[in-house]
């Protein structure tokens, strides 16, 4: 293996400025260490930090929706569910330009910008005199949780570099989701205790605070990591291209896109490039992004109507809450598995299995009735999540180059989280049409068809790493 070339002294100058797109794939001063273990300090604030971000999000999971029926009289279900429509188009939008900026002017920066933004969202769903007041607080956590969770998903896989992407993900998305469960419990518990207002949204302001301080505060840029990684790729060997005859597989990577495929002194793809090869023309890219979308369509779902369709059902308040924190609990704490299982097994396997247990979990609400029923609906439904949730994040960086990495990051989560709105409208639609337990059957038979998509377009993307001789740095090799 070659190693890679010494920075001359313009180089060195570079790589002490702020990083730039343009800077990226250029040697930094000093290489940064690679690796879970070596940045584990920082790499744990960045999981702690998601935490706070997924709690402000679980603090509406079950409140929000009863909010709008109970307080403020919506009566359509389309209305009803608007706050997640604009909160998924504003989150989505967010995604895309966290991504972009990331890439250009670093990291810590869009993180910051993103905890400021989330700052009054708790205040002003206290204070609300009207349900338009609850949907501009949503689009402002749809900025919050766009800039914020875009940013330290991108900044974990900077330090962890490619050999344990899975496992990094399966951390981050576990500490998120698992912070949105016990959030969305504990608003329930306050809901039913002291009621809709106030006291539920109170700790939101906490969570608030405490992020913006860490980021601010104790978070460091980690867009180095992303230029050191950029330039061991371009110091590896080329491994033989695969042929059409030649399907990818963990034994012949795909040539057609990904980090092999692109030298250090390549320019990096304009963003509208990105945009177009992570829509879809990669097969895996584009595979991964419509499943994501209609995954999180399924959260929409799961966000806006499960609480009602609970109350229709007789449960109360406390109950409610303690279903809607059983999903995204059960989704957080089995990422812990699923992304590390996903750098032994592969990425397609999980992502086709995934989408066909959400698919029967949700077939099985409508056909069953009462607590116990639902709770195990919502356990399988947590499990298929959980499978894909961090698999989608790994297999996207896989395959994106280190140079443009953060911006298709960026567009997967714009494609991904349109899953709120679309799944929001969708489901509104469809309830009020025909009845929500017709909604939720709909939305299984889509997300079962999500399956078949991945299984018929996606391409395997792990490329099984060789374990490094001692002493000697091993570059990544190529991805799917």
């Amino acid at each position: 293996m070659r190693l890679p070339r010494p920075p001359t002294p313009r180089q060195a100058l570079a790589g002490a400025r702020a990083p730039s797109g343009r800077e990226l794939t250029r040697p930094a001063a000093t290489a940064p260490t690679l690796g879970l273990r070596a940045n584990l300090g920082q790499f744990l604030l960045l999981v702690l930090i998601n935490a706070f971000v997924g709690a402000m999000v679980g603090l509406e999971r079950d409140v929000v929706p009863l909010l709008g029926a109970r307080q403020f009289g919506l009566a359509s279900a389309t209305a009803g569910l608007s706050f997640i429509i604009s909160f998924g188009v504003v989150k989505a939008l967010a995604n895309l330009s966290a991504g972009h900026l990331s890439d250009r002017l670093g990291r810590k920066g869009v993180l910051v910008a993103g905890w400021l933004v989330g700052l009054p969202v708790p205040v002003l769903l206290i204070v609300a005199p009207s349900w338009g007041w609850v949907v501009a607080a949503n689009m402002l956590l749809g900025v919050n949780q766009g800039l914020c969770w875009s940013t330290t998903v991108i900044m974990k896989i900077d330090l962890v570099g490619p050999a344990r992407r899975g496992l990094a993900m399966g951390l981050n998305e576990a500490a998120g989701y698992g912070a949105v469960a016990f959030a969305a419990a504990g608003s329930g518990y306050l809901a039913s205790v002291y009621g809709l207002r106030p006291w539920p949204f109170v700790p939101g302001v906490a969570f608030a605070l405490a992020g913006l301080l860490l980021s601010a505060l104790f978070v460091r840029e980690s867009h180095g990591f992303a230029r050191h990684e950029a330039q061991i790729l371009a110091s590896a060997p080329a491994a033989p291209a695969a042929t059409a005859a030649e399907p990818a597989t963990a034994s012949a990577p795909r040539r057609d896109i990904g980090p092999e495929s692109e030298p250090e002194t390549a320019p990096s793809p304009s963003f509208a490039e990105v945009l177009l090869r992570t829509s879809w023309r990669d097969r895996s890219l584009s595979a991964v992004s419509q499943a994501g979308l209609v995954n999180n369509l399924n959260d929409g779902l799961a966000w806006g109507l499960f609480p009602l369709f609970f109350a229709t059902g007789g449960l109360g308040v406390a109950q409610i809450g303690l279903l809607a924190g059983l999903y995204p609990g059960v989704w957080g704490a089995a990422q812990l598995a699923t992304g590390a299982l996903s750098d032994r097994v592969g990425r397609k396997p999980l992502i086709v299995g995934g989408m066909w247990l959400q698919a029967a979990a949700l077939a099985m609400l409508p056909l069953t009735r009462g607590f116990s029923p639902w709770a195990f609906a919502m356990v399988l439904l947590g499990l298929g999540t959980a499978l894909v949730y961090p698999t989608f994040l790994a297999a996207v960086s896989d395959v994106a180059h280190p140079s443009w990495r953060a911006s298709a990051v960026g567009v997967y989560r714009l494609w991904r989280d349109s899953g709120y709105a679309i799944g929001a409208l969708l489901a509104g639609l469809l309830a009020d049409r025909f009845g929500v337990p017709w909604a939720i059957a709909g939305i299984s038979a889509l997300t079962f068809a999500s399956g078949v998509v991945v299984l018929a377009r996606m391409r395997e993307t792990l490329q099984h790493q060789k374990r490094p001789t001692p002493g000697v740095s091993a570059a990544p090799q190529p991805h799917g």
